[in-house]
């Protein structure tokens, strides 16, 4: 909506999803085509503002590990001064920015400015990074749960959800977990036994996805021999093993195929 030649100040909330960019929606892409200004963070691909956003001024917004408390505050003011001034404001945050993301702090912070907004939903990388590595998140007589959890709580240490989760017998996906994949192996080894299994996939769905298969009681040494990199999830749960015995069958028949 134009008043004059002043465009109404609006924000639009978009997920751009896991990583690779046929995995946002179209109604994502439609949002970035109408944007004058895309606000990013680290974890949005940048091809999405070419492909779709090439005439809108394009600002990152990514955050550096322990201050992201001051930083959200000049996003939340950035979103507010650039949708006055510019008219509407594309805010693009990887996977969802309703699950572990602060997409609900920015949204509500434009609201009480006057700021229009809306939302987009994204692909989270909770749901979607496993099932494209072959993981399933549940398998009938397996598990009955599925429980997502962020690893760490703003004091540094490990969040109860993910301990009280650990301990469960369903599947377990943690988010922002890869600093602390030692203490979290460890508790799955403590609740779980050592030879349950785990999986810490990075960068997933992306070209350079790379995904690790290991017990409870040698994950973490493997992930330092193989040099995991973040962003990455971890799978906790005998889905994992399920998966693994799958691989395994797919690598026996190919082989026998060759011979």
């Amino acid at each position: 909506m134009v008043s004059g030649n002043k465009k109404t100040p609006k924000l639009i909330l978009v997920g751009a999803g896991p990583g690779d960019i046929e995995l946002i929606t179209i109604k994502a892409t439609k949002a970035l085509q109408s944007a004058d200004v895309v606000l990013y963070d680290a974890l949005a691909n940048e091809e999405l503002l070419t492909e779709y956003a090439p005439n809108a001024q394009h600002v990152f917004v990514g955050k550096r590990k322990g201050l992201h408390h001051v930083q959200q505050y000049y996003i939340n003011k950035m979103i507010v001064k650039y949708a006055r001034k510019c008219g509407t404001v594309v805010r693009l945050k990887g996977g969802d920015p309703f699950v572990f993301g602060r997409g609900f702090e920015e949204m509500e912070y434009a609201m009480k400015h006057g700021v229009d907004t809306s939302y987009v939903p994204g692909i989270s990388s909770a749901f979607a990074v496993a099932p494209l590595a072959g993981i399933p998140l549940s398998i009938r007589g397996v598990n009955a749960g599925i429980t997502i959890v962020t690893a760490t709580a703003s004091d540094g240490s490990l969040t109860e959800e993910l301990q009280w989760a650990v301990a469960g017998k369903g599947t377990v996906i943690v988010l922002m977990g890869v600093s602390k994949l030692a203490e979290i192996a460890q508790m799955a080894a403590m609740h779980r036994g050592d030879s349950e299994m785990m999986a810490v996939i990075s960068k997933g769905s992306q070209p350079d996805e790379r995904k690790l298969f290991a017990s409870a009681s040698t994950i973490y040494q493997e992930s330092m021999v193989q040099g995991i990199e973040t962003p990455a999830i971890i799978v906790v749960g005998k889905v994992v093993a399920g998966a693994l015995q799958l691989i395994k069958s797919q690598l026996a028949a190919a082989e026998i195929q060759r011979t």
